[in-house]
């Protein structure tokens, strides 16, 4: 470990500071230069990279498609590592510059939505899917929030330290690592007793969930996360998570935004798109 740290009296920023984050890192918000958002010729256009919060709404898009809805849309990738989310036209679609953010000009007036959990809602609402029973809404939505308020110890608590940090700190990967598991378990509990999270239906909850959790199962996430947390301890988590994974939307989901690797797909227009990638 390294030394003890005694923080200053009043905090200032180091663009130094960071690691491989350092350069799209700041204390501020708003734009850092002009860029015009591309549109295309769909009512939906979303502007994304396939990050586990990216990957929820590419889900529910490609299983409301797969469902038979009117829901065609464009994806298009934002490279958060170039700094695509600090242009102008990304922040006015979403001023908190995080991907995703969907514009719906399915109405007389544009509607702007952040935040994946509301785009999530949103989209199950416009169309009437994947919500689950009526009289099991509260369940439902208590797991989405739940996703929303868990994930962020699991990404920039755990994996960033134990995978991005520029240096190994046992306190933190200790401390992160503890809650991951215990929130692993949560997942276990509940997924003993029901097929889904929320119970017999496949809802937005698992599709905010899957992206982080059911890849952390599967150790997707981050190199050695899966033998170092013991994930194949969690069987409910496994069979949840492998059923999922098996669903012809959610195998093209996981490709939309994609900037690296193989198969991926940078750019999503038309279902053409995936010919040959699966």
């Amino acid at each position: 470990m390294s030394d003890s740290y005694t923080p200053p009296k009043v905090w200032t920023w180091d663009s130094q500071n960071g690691g491989q984050f350092a350069s799209t890192n700041r204390p501020i918000a708003g734009p850092t230069h002009d860029a015009d958002l591309p549109r295309g010729e769909h009512p939906f256009q979303l502007y994304s990279l396939a990050t586990p919060n990216g990957v929820k709404v590419n889900l529910m898009f490609e299983e409301l498609l797969e469902a038979g809805h009117d829901a065609e849309y464009d994806a298009w990738l934002i490279n958060i590592g170039k700094g695509d989310q600090f242009g102008s036209g990304f922040v006015g679609a979403n001023p908190n510059s995080k991907i995703p953010a969907l514009m719906d000009y399915t109405g007389p007036t544009p509607i702007r939505v952040f935040e994946s959990g509301a785009i999530l809602m949103h989209l199950a609402e416009k169309f009437g899917a994947l919500q689950g029973d009526p009289a099991n809404r509260a369940e439902m939505l208590s797991w989405l929030m739940w996703q929303m308020g868990s994930a962020p110890f699991l990404g920039g608590g755990f994996g960033h330290f134990f995978a991005y940090a520029p240096e190994k700190l046992e306190y933190p990967i200790n401390r992160y690592a503890m809650e991951a598991k215990r929130q692993m378990d949560v997942l276990n509990r509940a997924l003993a007793e029901r097929e889904f999270i929320s119970g017999p239906d496949y809802t937005i909850a698992d599709m905010a969930i899957w992206p982080w959790y059911g890849n952390l199962a599967l150790d997707r996430s981050y190199p050695d996360a899966g033998e170092f947390l013991s994930v194949h301890e969690y069987e409910h988590v496994q069979r949840w998570a492998k059923a999922i994974d098996a669903r012809p939307a959610v195998q093209r989901g996981r490709l939309v935004n994609k900037a690296q690797g193989e198969p991926a797909l940078p750019e999503r227009h038309s279902a053409a798109d995936f010919e040959g990638l699966l």
